[in-house]
C-alpha cells in the first residue's frame, strides 16, 4: 500500500560517487516510506539543499571536493539542524572521521563496503535500511561543546538530575564493570568514560556494535580523551583496575575466570550464530556476571533492539548491580528500555550522571 506524501520520511543524498547516489537512491525508493527529495555531488550544495529542502534526514558522505562531510555537517547543525548518517569508508582514516562527525551530531554512521560482491551488496542494502529506520525512531539529540569533546543533549528539556550525596548503591561491593550501547553509543560512552576517574579500582569491559576496522580507532579515540586507560581488548587480556577494554568488532567477546583473574576470550561469530548482534553484550555480559559471580555492575547505554537485557537479567539474578541510561536522554531508547520493562535495571538515570554514579564504588 502507498505511504501518504505527508508520513514520508523526506532525504537528501550527499555524495560525490555518482555510482554511491544511484546505489543509496536505488535501495531508498523501493521503500514507500521514504522519500528522496534531493541528491547533492559535494559538501557545498548539501549544505544549500539541506537549507532549502529542510530534509528529515541526510546520508553524507566523508570524503569530497570543494567541501568534506564534517565541514557540512558542521555547517547544517549550525545553520539547519537535521539528523545525519553518515556513509564512511572502512578505513582506520574513515573510521577517525566517523567519530568527529559523531563528536559534531550526526547521528549514526553506515560503513561503505560497496563492491562487485553480491554479499557485500547485500549487507549494505541491509545496513543502511536498519540504519534509516532507526533514524526515522531516534530522538534529535544535538551535540554540544564540553570540556572532553561534545556531549549528547536532549532535543526537549529536560528536568536537570539532581546528583545525591550517597549512592543508592551504597554496600553494595562490585569489583568489575560492564557496558553495553549501539546507536549513540560512540558518544554516549565517551560521557560516561570521561567522568571516570584514572585511579578507578576497577576493571571496565565495553560492548559496543561497531565494525571490526572501527573499535581499535574508537579505543584509541577514548584513550586520548578520557583520564583512564582504554584500549581495544584482545584474546587473553586480564582485566584490571583503572583499564577499560572495549570488545572488538566483528567478532564475540566472552569473559572467563582463570585463577584470580578475568580474562577475556575472543570468539568468531560462528561459534554463536543465536546472537544477531556483533559484538553481542548480552553474550559480553552474561559471561562476566558468570565468571565474577555476580559481583559487577551491569550499565546498558542508548541502541536500537533488546541486547543486553538477558545479560542484565542474569547478572540481577547473581545479585549483581544495574543501571540504564533514561529515555530523555537516549538516541534511541532500545536497549535500556528493555532492560526497564524487564524489570532487571536498579537505577535508571540520564547520560550524564551515569560515569559519576560508577565512580561512587570507588
Amino acid at each position: 500500500m502507498f505511504t501518504p506524501q505527508a508520513t514520508r520520511t523526506r532525504v537528501l543524498i550527499v555524495d560525490d560517487s555518482s555510482f554511491m547516489r544511484m546505489a543509496i537512491r536505488s535501495i531508498l525508493s523501493k521503500d514507500p516510506s521514504f522519500d528522496i527529495v534531493g541528491i547533492a555531488a559535494d559538501g557545498m550544495e548539501g549544505v544549500e539543499k539541506a537549507i532549502a529542502l529542510k530534509p528529515d534526514i541526510i546520508t553524507m558522505d566523508v570524503e569530497m571536493p570543494r567541501m568534506d562531510g564534517i565541514a557540512a555537517l558542521k555547517q547544517i547543525m549550525s545553520k539547519a539542524p537535521t539528523k545525519i548518517i553518515m556513509v564512511s569508508t572502512l578505513t582506520n582514516e574513515g573510521a577517525k572521521a566517523t567519530f568527529e562527525a559523531l563528536d559534531a551530531g550526526a547521528i549514526d554512521y553506515i560503513p561503505k563496503n560497496v563492491t562487485d560482491s553480491t554479499d557485500a551488496q547485500n549487507i549494505f542494502r541491509q545496513e543502511l535500511m536498519r540504519k534509516m529506520k532507526e533514524a526515522v525512531a531516534s530522538r534529535f539529540i544535538r551535540a554540544t561543546p564540553s570540556s572532553t569533546g561534545f556531549v549528547a543533549r536532549p532535543a526537549t528539556p529536560v528536568t536537570p538530575y539532581q546528583r545525591p550525596s550517597v549512592s543508592k548503591f551504597s554496600g553494595k561491593k562490585i569489583h568489575y564493570v560492564g557496558i553495553g550501547a549501539s546507536t549513540g553509543g560512540p558518544v554516549a560512552l565517551q560521557e560516561v568514560l570521561s567522568r571516570i576517574p584514572v585511579n578507578f579500582p576497577y576493571g571496565i569491559m565495553v560492548g559496543i556494535h561497531m565494525p571490526k576496522a572501527f573499535t581499535g580507532p574508537y579505543a584509541d579515540r577514548l584513550n586520548a580523551k578520557c583520564s583512564m586507560a582504554i584500549r581495544e581488548a584482545v584474546d587473553g587480556d586480564v582485566l584490571k583496575p583503572g583499564l577499560a577494554l572495549v570488545a572488538p568488532g566483528g567478532v564475540h567477546t566472552t569473559l572467563v575466570r582463570q585463577g584470580g583473574n578475568i580474562v577475556v576470550k575472543v570468539l568468531p561469530t560462528s561459534n554463536y550464530p543465536q546472537y544477531v548482534y556483533i559484538p553481542s553484550v548480552d553474550l559480553m555480559i552474561s559471561s562476566m556476571a558468570e565468571a565474577t559471580n555476580g559481583s559487577m555492575l551491569g550499565v546498558i547505554l542508548t541502541g536500537m533492539g533488546n541486547d543486553g537485557f538477558k545479560g542484565m537479567q542474569l547478572l540481577k539474578q547473581k545479585g549483581g548491580v544495574t543501571i540504564a541510561q533514561d529515555e530523555a536522554t537516549s538516541t534511541i531508547y532500545g536497549m535500556p528500555k528493555a532492560c526497564v520493562d524487564g524489570g532487571v535495571a536498579d537505577e535508571v538515570l540520564p547520560l550524564g550522571q551515569i560515569g559519576f554514579e560508577i565512580s561512587k564504588f570507588m
